[in-house]
Order: C-alpha cells, then structure tokens, then sequence
C-alpha cells in the first residue's frame, strides 16, 4: 500500500548515480558501405563513468559489441564546437577524429592500434567525414584554426577538403563560405555534393546545396554550382542515391521534408507530410534517411515510424512501427536492413535493427536494461496551451509518479519547468531520467517547446527570429500559469531551470517576469553581449537573427541581459558552471552570481573546473542533479528523502 508523504519528500530508486549511468549517450550509427562486413553496424557512445569519453563500438549480426576505441584515444571531434560525425568506417576500418589532438586516425581492428593520417599540430579539425572508394579519398570538412594562431584570420576557415589516407595529402574542394556540411562524393566518383552557408546565418535560416564535378584523380573540382536553398530557405543533408541521382532535405514547403532532383532536373517531393524529417543541424552526421541498393528503396524518419519508399517513383511502400516514438541517426545496412537510434517515453535509447522484409525491428544496443519499475515513471502528456499574444505553445507534462507514495489529500505538487537549450531546438518525450528524478520525488516537470522550436514548421521555427528572451520566457510562464489554473500544481511552489539557452531563458524569466520562486541556471547566458562578443565561430552572429545586429542593436542586449537587472531579482537562484566553457564562458555566470549574493538573495553558484558546455563526467553529473534537487527543496520547503545532495546556499536563512 502507497504511503502518504508530502510532495517532494518521496523515495525513489532513481538515484543521480543512476542518472548518470543512464547518461551514456549514443551517436554517429554508421554501416560500412564497402559490403565487407554486411551484417556490422558502428556506433560511438558518451561515457560519463569514464570522463566523458566517447567511444567506437561495433556489433556483427547477433554477437555481443565490439569496443573499437583504446584507452587514451576519445573520438570527439570540435569542429563548429559541437561535433558529431566524428567517426566512419570502410572496408573493415574505423576512422576516427580524436579529441585531444583533433587529428584524424586510421584503426584497422579493435585490438589494432589508431594510426594518424593527418599532420600533428596544424590547427585542422575534421568532421562529417566519407570514403570514396571510386577515387580512394576521404571527404571532409575541415576547420583551420592555425590562420587565428598565426593572427592571419580573425576566425577559424572551414572548407571541403579531399584527405588521401595513404599518402595523407590534402586538397581543398570547396572554400570561400563560412560554413559546409555533408560532402558526398557519388558512387561513380565523378561528382561531389556539399552544403554551405554565411554569416549571419544557421544551418535552419538561409543555407544552399552544391554540386560539381570531382577532377580523376580527386585532387580538385570543376563547374561548381548551386543546385538548390537560398534566402530563407533551409536545406541540408544532400546525398547522392545508388544510381547518382541527387537528394536533400528542404523547408521549402514549411516542413523539413525529403526532395529528389531528377534527371530531368525537376525537384520532387518524396512523400511529402505536415511534420518534419530530421532536425536541426547542431551537430555533424544525423542524417533521417538513406537508400537500400538491394530492395530499390528509401528509408526515412517521419516521427513515429520508419517510412519506406520506392526509388526513383518515390511511391510510399510501407510503414514500419518499431515500438519506439523517435528515430534518428538513419543508416541502411546490408540485407535490407536500417539502423538507427530510438527511444520512448519508456524505453531507454538503442540501436535497433529494422528488417525491410518482414517489418520486424530488435535492439543491437540499449543504452541501460531497465534499472527500475515502470511505476516510477511518469508518462507525459502533450499539451498545447495558450500564450501572449493571443498565440499558442507546445509543452511535456509530466505529473509525479512514484507508485510506493501518494501526498496528503488537497494538496499540490511543486512544478518544475524546463527550457531546452539551442534555442533552436526542442524536447521530446524520450525516456529522460533526468526528469524521472523528479517526478518521483513528487514534484511535477514541464518540458516546454516554446516558439521557436523544432519540429512545428519553419513558421513556429521562425518566431523566435529578434525574439528571444521575449517568446521563450513568455511560453514557460504562461505553461506554468496554465497547469496552476487547472489545479495540477501549486502555485506557490513554481521553479524554473534550463541549460546552455535555456539557462538564459531561466534567467530572464526570474529578471524579467514575476511568476517562478526559484530557478537553477546550468551553463546559462546571463549577458547577452559578452556572448556576442565572446563566443565560437558557429554561433558568433546566432544572435543577430534572434535578438539583433550587434553593436547596432546593443541598447536590445542591453535590456534583455538578466545580469543587468539583477535588481528586478525577488527570488532564489543557483548557477552551475563548467570551468573550460568555450561557448558560454563562466564569468558570466560568475557575475551574475556576486550580483544576486550582493543584493541579499538566496543564491548557489557551483563550478566545475574541468567541464565544459554541458557537463559530461559522472561525478559532476550527480552533483549538479543533488544539488538542485537540494535547492529547491530548501526554497520550497520539503525535505529530500535523500541526503548527500548538500551544496553551500548563500543568503539562505
């Protein structure tokens, strides 16, 4: 029989330890398209129990996984800072970017040493790169920082480059943008695809596709020429088909759908829909779709399910239902079968392998068997809700749920709203123990896609555009007063926390609204214009489409920058910090802390030194969860049922 114990106080098996053993994130799934190994899937996996470190795992048919990457090697790369696509593989070899160095390597076996193929100390990062057999070359794009070492550029070069992996000679394809993405070099070796795009713009503004015809020897290119994107157009992950004709994702049409250019020239919708295929492209190698030789299909990532469709006609096949609710990282492996990474409001994420003839779809590798009973879990409820401007927003619910404790009779629950980060970007309901944490303490989570997130179309996208911190912080407001309105929660007890952006969000919501009590910034921006003035290449001039040009917008940052109005502060907050942030650097964080201690209010800032924009190692992990968990639990009032989660509170009476 369930106990009765005040909201916030409940005993859970979901420990931050836990938390961060569930934290191994999985990314990169690839396939070796030589056909050598037509049973074998490649994967890379985030590692907090090991510092962080990503590694190289492989799996052949129904064997036990395979790690590929050694001690003292990490397969990261820091290319636009985020990564991804830091690692494929060919004819049985893995080739890797590794972080320390960020040269690329060659590992011909698990038990076989990496063996660099580009030069030590040059400044080049590489990522999202591709083998062409045809040609014998590796095509990539590199980002040169030795022109800012050497104080000949203001900012890192990023181009298309031709690697020969022998040899390790390099050849520059494609230059003169700021940006490129997804180099594909057609099977017959003749041509190469690329996307690229300028400041001031990201990936989801304004980018265009390329295509030109590779020399013989692959050592240069001639007749390069836009094929598709332009203002206000997003397009992105070009590839080229079995039989050289060329595809991409564009929003052309308002949604992220898939295009096919014919030989005619026309371009053609491939099972167009009101929803998106894919993402935005924060990080190298997420491709939502790829090509089956052997049945004459595409296979694609609408949502729920695997859509397939027939080459060349695009004529929708079938759908797949594979028992999870998102898919991602979309390869095509030997035997008609697609691999990907899924997830589900109750299943941890895995690689799974979809079997194009028979609809059936099993695990490769799950992130963590399931630790705990699913009446621990609280299950979302998707809400649209309204907001300013007579507009509406999107958002997560998640009611506390611990299936060993019910609260007192008339009461509610605290309510814990959440800003993704990006803030280009969104939430989904993927099984998140983060959030279970809480939910099964007895404080209930609102995970909100504000305006200006994905996956609703370019016009919500859009909306965010010389909005922020105006939009976002209204949406998390306005979801937190529509669940006290419906007596789902307490409005008395109502936090706030978010981390990268949606710290920033958290933080102007406290500076600028009078709705939350408390608020837990994680990484988060709390001075606009240091961010404008101090931040990586990627995302320098971000800001110019959601706030304003800089300086000429400066009196905006002015007023839109939490740490300048720290005397409209009237509430509780804690800052947690890595120390190596290249993105948000820590001494905004820093000063916003001693502006909130100076004025008298209860305030927490906790650093960790060897971090970086997100936090990676375990240790730290379970620190900065305990610790908020133990904040708001001091703000509001309710006693955690666990100890251990301590951290220095000052001003706290």
């Amino acid at each position: 029989m369930a106990a009765c114990s005040p909201y916030g106080s409940w005993k859970s098996p979901i420990s931050s330890a836990l938390v961060a053993e569930s934290g191994i994130r999985l990314y990169d799934v690839q396939v070796d398209k030589s056909g050598k190994h037509p049973d074998r899937v490649y994967w890379s996996e985030l590692r907090p129990a090991e510092g962080g470190r990503y590694v190289v795992c492989s799996k052949d048919g129904d064997s036990q996984p395979t790690e590929w990457t050694p001690e003292g090697f990490n397969a990261r790369t820091r290319v636009h800072e985020y990564g991804g696509g830091a690692m494929f593989a060919h004819n049985g070899v893995v080739y890797f970017s590794n972080f320390t160095d960020q040269r690329l390597y060659r590992q011909t076996s698990p038990d076989a040493a990496p063996e660099a193929i580009t030069p030590a100390d040059s400044g080049w990062r590489f990522a999202d790169g591709h083998f062409c057999e045809k040609l014998n070359i590796i095509t990539a794009v590199r980002e040169d920082h030795s022109v800012v070492n050497r104080g000949e550029a203001k900012e890192a070069v990023n181009t298309v480059v031709a690697i020969h992996p022998d040899t390790q000679e390099q050849f520059v394809l494609a230059s003169g943008s700021d940006f490129y993405a997804s180099p594909r070099v057609s099977p017959d070796g003749k041509k190469i695809c690329w996307t690229q795009w300028n400041h001031p713009n990201m990936p989801w503004d304004s980018t265009e596709i390329w295509q030109a015809d590779m020399q013989p020897d692959g050592k240069g290119v001639r007749e390069a020429h836009k094929v598709c994107g332009g203002d206000d157009i997003s397009v992105m992950y070009p590839r080229w088909s079995p039989s050289g004709e060329l595809y991409y994702i564009s929003d052309v049409s308002d949604w992220w759908n898939l295009y096919h250019v014919t030989s005619s020239g026309d371009h053609v919708a491939i099972g167009p829909q009101q929803r998106e295929i894919g993402g935005p492209h924060w990080q190298f190698g997420n491709a939502p779709y790829d090509f089956d030789p052997d049945n004459g299909v595409i296979v694609t990532a609408y949502g729920m399910e695997l859509g397939f469709y027939e080459m060349g006609s695009g004529k929708h096949l079938k759908n797949v239902d594979t028992g999870f609710k998102t898919h991602s990282y979309l390869v095509m492996g030997g035997k008609g079968c697609a691999y990907c990474i899924a997830s589900s409001p109750t299943q941890f994420p895995s690689v799974i392998r979809v079997n194009y003839a028979t609809s059936k779809a099993d695990t490769v590798k799950s992130t963590k068997d399931m630790p705990v009973d699913t009446g621990y879990f609280s299950i979302p409820e998707e809400i649209t809700f309204p907001t300013a401007g007579g507009d509406t927003a999107h958002a997560y619910f998640y009611p506390p749920k611990n299936k060993d404790f019910t609260a007192p009779e008339g009461t509610l629950p605290p309510l814990l709203v959440r800003a993704h980060g990006g803030p280009t970007s969104s939430c989904s309901s993927t099984l998140n123990l983060n959030i279970q944490y809480f939910t099964s303490r007895g404080v209930g989570l609102l995970d909100v896609n504000y305006r200006g997130s994905t996956g609703y179309g370019k016009t919500y996208r859009n909306k965010l555009r010389l909005n922020w911190g105006i939009h976002d912080v209204d949406d998390c407001c306005h979801g937190a007063l529509y669940l006290a309105d419906k007596g789902k929660v307490d409005r008395k007890r109502l936090a706030i926390d978010g981390g990268s952006a949606g710290g920033y969000t958290t933080l102007a919501a406290l500076a600028f609204r009078d709705i939350f009590h408390a608020g837990v910034s994680h990484y988060g921006v709390g001075d606009l214009e240091a961010l404008a003035k101090d931040t990586h290449k990627f995302e320098s001039r971000y800001l110019d489409t959601i706030i304003g040009a800089y300086p000429e917008m400066e009196s905006t940052y002015k007023e839109r920058s939490p740490i300048n109005h720290v005397d409209k502060l009237s509430c509780s907050i804690a800052l947690f910090q890595g120390g190596e942030d290249k993105i948000v650097p820590p001494n905004q964080a820093e000063m916003m802390f001693e502006a909130v201690k100076n004025k008298g209010l209860p305030c927490a800032f906790v650093l960790f030194p060897d971090e970086q924009h997100g936090f990676r190692k375990a240790e730290n992990m379970r620190r900065a969860l305990d610790g908020e968990f133990y904040f708001l639990g001091r703000v509001f009032g309710y006693e955690p049922a666990d100890k251990g989660g301590e951290i220095e509170i000052e001003n706290m009476a």
